[in-house]
């Protein structure tokens, strides 16, 4: 079974308002856990959700059906970054995939998490956001569902920051600015994305940090996340990642892009603590 502690902070707090208003535990979510009976004091005492509670009542909360699907597999051992009850931060190497596809069962970065996981006697373990396969570095992954709900709602409002480092092609030549086109799907390309007017809004930060013989090392971070942001928007500056020939990069040795997540930040929903990982 999955569990978490929680202390309350303050005098008067219920069950009820902490899940609905404070962590926007979400409808669905709430409502199964008050028939699972999955709120209990530590003792393993029934309380009643509308209730007042003292500050400092150490509640704990149970997820007795929550598993996550992946096959374990001991031989993918990403590097964590962060670990609580509630979230896990990892990296995952360029090359390797995030999660199965459907003729995969193994090998991925998610199968590696789970395995890791599991050593704690954990069952549930899913990602709250994506990299491509061919991008490097830092992933979150929650650890219960009120972490998975609440931190997903979190992306989707950009309480989460994300910061890339990108070898690209040619010498850029802003010393920063904001890439701020429109994505859209590519029709003529099943996975490819390109900019189009009819796209979705997309805005991206960046930052020269070095200049190179045939290439620009730079800072990007993402006010919008869509799908190949930053290697969209730099191949339409005319200045591709550096191996990502989907967008015209220029060949790498080892076949992988050069663009890493390099840091998360975020202010902790269950702690209130600002938390910033980095590699």
């Amino acid at each position: 079974m999955t569990s978490f502690t929680y202390i309350t902070p303050e005098e008067g707090l219920t069950i009820e308002e902490l899940l609905r208003n404070r962590w926007q535990a979400g409808k669905k979510t709430v409502h199964q856990m008050r028939m699972d009976k999955a709120v209990t004091d530590i003792e393993g005492e029934q309380l009643e959700w509308r209730n007042p509670l003292p500050s400092g009542t150490e509640l704990v909360f149970h997820f007795k059906d929550a598993h996550s699907t992946y096959k374990l597999d001991k031989n993918v051992t990403p590097l964590v970054l962060f670990e609580d009850e509630h979230i896990l931060a990892a990296v995952k190497p360029a090359g390797v995939p995030i999660h199965p596809d459907d003729t995969d069962n193994g090998g991925t970065f998610m199968n590696g998490i789970m395995a890791h996981v599991a050593m704690n006697e954990g069952t549930y373990a899913e990602h709250i956001h994506r990299l491509d396969k061919g991008t490097a570095g830092i992933i979150l992954v929650a650890k219960h569902p009120i972490a998975k709900a609440m931190f997903d709602r979190m992306i989707e409002e950009r309480e989460i920051t994300r910061v890339y480092q990108a070898e690209v092609d040619g010498k850029v030549k802003r010393v920063k600015g904001t890439l701020q086109y429109p994505i859209g799907r590519d029709r003529h390309h099943p996975t490819r994305r390109r900019v189009s007017p009819a796209g979705q809004d997309a805005a991206t930060r960046f930052k020269v940090i070095e200049r190179l013989d045939d290439a620009t090392l730079v800072e990007a971070s993402l006010e919008t996340g869509r799908t190949h942001q930053i290697r969209v928007h730099f191949s339409h500056i005319g200045h591709p990642v550096k191996g990502d020939e989907l967008y015209g990069g220029s060949e790498t040795t080892d076949g992988n892009y050069r663009l890493t997540a390099q840091k998360v930040s975020f202010i902790h929903p269950f702690t209130s603590e600002q938390i910033t990982i980095e590699m």
